[in-house]
């Protein structure tokens, strides 16, 4: 598949203008970080190391919290010195808060280009813009796929792993959720240029990929060529996976309604699907789920987990849970904590409700669980969840994983970290390998956050 921005690694080049790239929220902003980067190397840009350096500084924003921008004001503040210091400097706001906000980020003194998720090919289009002295924006969103023909720069530090965007969007509609509004509706990618991507990525030295979108099991690309051809989310698992045995497959996020037996059978088919669900609960009460619109029950949730253990039963469960949602009650919360015990989630993102604008939470129902019950609540939540990643984690001592390399272990340089198929973080005595390798590892002892071994010749 030809690609004007194919490239998988940065350019460095001290004759070109330079760009400095700085990334909030989740996997699915490091991956536009990376599309960005292709577009602006293609369009005269190379990447540098310092923000110092830079003549064009880009901020990727989330806006999936309140706190999350908070972070983006105080930020910009804290650039305004280096703006007036440089006055040939370009200050921009990408992503997610980009499309929230538009104007009002464009009045900020230091601010002088929004782009929002569906503009990145414009960039260097708005960047020559500049030249006139007017700010820039753009934050229109596509009902199409945006970004298929290119190829992310990766700006990771390890060169093992590597994220593929296979859809943008979600139409799931979560009472408080703002994805909807900032990155618009559902859009499924070509598989055959997700599947081109990491053959890629494998040519180059790359052992890992992880398949991202906002609700994964949704995927569906109907061929324009063939009416009749239609490629559901079990079936790209498998071309991926096809790719090469020595090339793991990751995918995140998948939302518990569309999660099927179909996935977990291809799963269960090839050993490089690595075996580790993300499948996010938010709340254990039917109550709380109802007023979010999750569209399924705790009952439902615990079957597709059911399902999980009966066809993969050395898979591992981790989830979101939301603290403190409106009109949550103490046996809500409960319910919460009593599904935690019941799946055992070897990890979880946990999080106190956020309201935000513009969602059907903040238009219909009240923030009324108070600030200190939210904190006590997360603070349990929490605190579970640490006894559970103990358990899972000591359930495996005595067992042998393969460990696929990352780099040095933050304690010592005699030391290597990667991680199993289930996603567990290993840290093991070094010898001769190197990162991007597989080593058979036998556990010995464990954190709560993190597994102990040997490698096993």
């Amino acid at each position: 598949m030809s690609n004007k921005y194919h490239s998988v690694r940065p350019v460095f080049d001290d004759k070109l203008p330079a760009v400095f790239i700085e990334t909030y929220g989740c996997q699915m902003n490091v991956n536009d970080s990376e599309v960005v980067l292709a577009i602006l190397q293609s369009g005269g840009y190379s990447l540098c190391r310092k923000i110092e350096e830079a003549d064009l500084i880009l901020i990727n924003t989330c806006s999936i919290r309140d706190n999350a921008e908070q972070k983006i004001w105080s930020r910009l503040d804290n650039l305004k010195p280096l703006k007036n210091k440089k006055r040939n400097l370009v200050l921009g706001i990408i992503g997610c808060m980009a499309e929230r906000l538009k104007d009002k980020l464009l009045i900020h003194p230091a601010v002088d280009l929004v782009a929002g998720p569906d503009s990145y090919r414009d960039l260097p289009l708005l960047l020559r813009a500049l030249t006139n002295g007017e700010k820039q924006i753009n934050t229109i969103l596509s009902d199409e796929e945006t970004y298929a023909d290119i190829s992310p720069v990766r700006m990771d530090q390890n060169g093992v792993s590597a994220f593929i965007s296979i859809m943008r969007g979600c139409d799931n509609m979560c009472a408080y959720c703002v994805v909807p509004y900032v990155r618009g509706s559902e859009r499924s990618r070509d598989p055959a240029s997700i599947v081109q991507e990491a053959v890629t990525l494998f040519s180059n030295g790359y052992r890992e990929v992880t398949l991202l979108g906002q609700n994964v099991n949704s995927y569906k690309w109907n061929d324009p060529q063939n009416s009749t051809k239609v490629t559901d989310f079990a079936g790209l698992l498998e071309m991926v996976a096809l790719v090469s045995p020595l090339l793991r497959v990751r995918f995140s996020t998948s939302h518990p309604k569309d999660m099927s037996s179909q996935v977990l059978y291809t799963m269960l088919m090839y050993r490089n699907i690595c075996r580790h669900i993300h499948l996010p609960v938010q709340s254990g009460s039917n109550v709380v789920l109802r007023k979010m619109n999750r569209r399924y029950t705790r009952e439902e949730y615990l079957e597709k987990v059911k399902a999980i253990r009966e066809i993969l039963p050395d898979c591992s469960v981790s989830t979101d849970i939301i603290s403190g949602f409106c009109g949550e009650s103490e046996e809500d919360h409960h319910q919460t904590i009593s599904i935690m015990k019941e799946v055992g989630y070897y990890t979880s993102f946990m999080f106190q409700y956020s309201e935000r604008p513009g969602t059907k939470a903040e238009a219909e129902y009240e923030d009324d669980v108070p600030a200190d019950v939210k904190n006590r609540r997360l603070n349990e939540i929490i605190s579970l969840q640490n006894e559970l990643s103990l358990i899972s984690n000591k359930e495996d001592t005595g067992k042998e994983f393969e460990i696929l390399v990352e780099g040095n272990s933050k304690r010592s340089s005699e030391e290597l970290f990667g991680r199993t198929s289930q996603n567990k973080v290993c840290v093991f005595p070094a010898g001769d390998h190197k990162v991007g390798d597989y080593v058979k590892v036998k556990i010995l002892s464990c954190t709560s956050a993190t597994l102990k071994g040997i490698e096993i010749r």
